[in-house]
């Protein structure tokens, strides 16, 4: 536990990717194989459920460090984050625990069924033998919270020099259902690639693009609109369906449709797409989507209200050939006649946008909200389907967001290295001449600016109710959005997709910002009905 809690601290200290790099591989290299393992699958994001409630927690570290729960909450409220707050107040008072990371993991599984009293007394004792770093990560995995700043693609290239494998090949190994009880380190990392007839392939992703009129001769590019749904890959291997979500989510089961469709496919199919709500032919928000993800049943009413189909983008497998080396445009012919093939409603092929100059179609992508689209995906006709995020072949050209000037009138401590400082913020705009709040950002500022701004908060601060600081108004931000949709449940009535800061308008008084109605007109022009 001890050389895990090193390595968090390791990680969280830099910003530098090859130091990074370097703390991973030393630590992949020196660590058991069972805690091996583990780290690997909390870094990839394989965090376990939680086993013990937020309240618990505290209250068994009250009476551990025998003060006042109000106490707590003070300090709680002013380091920003529980597991910290826990390994602070909390002291060792008994001899170092020889404690693996492998033994904590075991610890919390054995007790995530039993009472509150033996629950306290196995998570008391970890505290009581640990130091206050052990404390910390070890507390974060209680709360299921566990998160460091490393992208998965490092860790792969962490392993992949460890043990000499390709990175698109360890990419592979490590999709799909495995657990840390469920194989090895062996097994998963280094034995030969075990048939797993659910394991998706790692998805492609596409960059940011800004000038798209460099990219060459229009002829060699296929455009498609952009939509908002759920990008993700159905397979269907030995008479089985899966269909997994980006996020390596088994979402198989909130998709009887698709399964359905499926199920008319070959064995050794594998479709990358997009799963979309559609009502009456029109593609509809995400947020119908939604009420689906949400439930642990579909009634049939769910299912008749929230509609879904699958909008086929490439063909990765056929007849059990990985197809990922031929050109995009040979999978895209694959691809079309199996689609025919299916002649299913519920299954659509990505329709090519022609054109014939890149200004023709930056005149489309102005129109691509009347289609309800986020812009173009433009993806070179002879590329590979290659693994993760890699610039040259598949390019997104979203549209700029929408935006609205508002006035910061609440403000938060933030977490993790901005937990020392208000970043978490209520934007509101005006209703006559009072401000009402209609969303939160928390991403946009720079260090820099985020200093300043929290100086300001600690300078003019109205009133407190626990974490929550009211601001004087007198900052105003350019909060940018990808959506807009009408909601009860906000104060405004009005609910945004996505806000971030795009600028701090130094340059604006607050008494010039946006007002409701200019909220209601964007909702009016781009807006949905939740």
């Amino acid at each position: 536990m001890r050389r895990f809690a090193q390595l968090f601290e390791e990680l969280d200290a830099t910003t530098r990717t090859t130091e990074k790099l370097k703390a991973l591989s030393t630590y992949f290299d020196q660590a058991p194989p069972a805690d091996r393992l583990w780290a690997l699958a909390l870094l990839a994001g394989r965090r376990p459920k939680r086993q013990v409630t937020a309240t618990q927690l505290r209250l068994f570290a009250v009476e551990q460090a025998g003060i006042p729960l109000w106490l707590f909450e003070e300090s709680y409220h002013s380091v920003g984050d529980l597991a910290e707050t826990v390994a602070l107040l909390v002291a060792q008072t008994a001899p170092d625990m020889e404690m693996s990371l492998s033994d904590a993991m075991q610890l919390l599984a054995r007790i995530d069924k039993t009472d509150e009293a033996t629950k306290r007394e196995a998570i008391v004792g970890v505290w009581q033998s640990t130091t206050p770093a052990e404390r910390f990560v070890f507390t974060k995995l209680i709360t299921g919270g566990f998160r460091v700043g490393v992208s998965q693609t490092l860790v792969v290239k962490a392993l992949a020099g460890l043990t000499g494998q390709p990175v698109p090949a360890l990419t592979h190994r490590l999709m799909g259902t495995w657990l840390p009880s469920t194989t090895t380190w062996d097994a998963l990392v280094l034995a030969p690639l075990q048939a797993d007839i659910s394991r998706p392939y790692p998805f492609f992703l596409a960059y940011p693009a800004e000038a798209p009129d460099q990219l060459g001769q229009p002829e060699e590019w296929l455009a498609e609109w952009k939509w908002d749904g759920i990008r993700s890959q159905t397979i269907k291997r030995a008479g089985e369906v899966f269909v997994w979500s980006r996020g390596e989510d088994l979402i198989t089961e909130k998709f009887p449709e698709i399964v359905k469709i499926a199920q008319a496919w070959p064995d050794g199919t594998v479709i990358d797409g997009e799963i979309l709500p559609m009502i009456e032919g029109t593609i509809a928000d995400f947020n119908v989507l939604q009420t689906r993800i949400g439930r642990k049943n579909l009634s049939a009413k769910i299912l008749k209200e929230a509609p879904a189909v699958l909008y086929a983008y490439d063909m990765l497998e056929f007849g059990g050939e990985d197809l990922r080396q031929l050109p995009l445009a040979s999978r895209r012919q694959k691809l079309a006649e199996l689609v025919q093939a299916t002649d299913s409603p519920d299954l659509m092929l990505s329709a090519p946008v022609a054109f014939d100059t890149w200004a023709q179609l930056a005149e489309l992508r102005l129109k691509s909200r009347a289609y309800s689209a986020e812009g173009f995906m433009l993806k070179r006709l002879s590329s590979t389907y290659q693994t993760g995020r890699k610039k040259g072949d598949w390019w997104k050209w979203k549209i700029d967001p929408l935006s609205i000037d508002a006035v910061l009138i609440y403000a938060q401590k933030g977490h993790g290295r901005r937990a020392d400082i208000f970043s978490d913020y209520t934007f509101a705009v005006w209703d006559g001449d009072r401000l009402v709040p209609f969303a939160k950002a928390y991403s946009g500022l720079s260090d820099a600016e985020m200093n300043k701004v929290d100086a300001y908060i600690k300078a003019n601060t109205l009133e407190k109710f626990g974490p929550v600081r009211t601001v004087k108004p007198g900052l105003v931000m350019e909060i940018g959005f990808e959506g807009i949709q009408a909601s009860t449940r906000h104060k405004s009535g009005i609910a945004v997709r996505f806000p971030r800061i795009l600028r701090w308008r130094i340059d604006k008084p607050k008494e010039e910002a946006d007002t409701l109605a200019n909220l209601q007109a964007l909702l009016q022009a781009y807006g949905t009905l939740i």
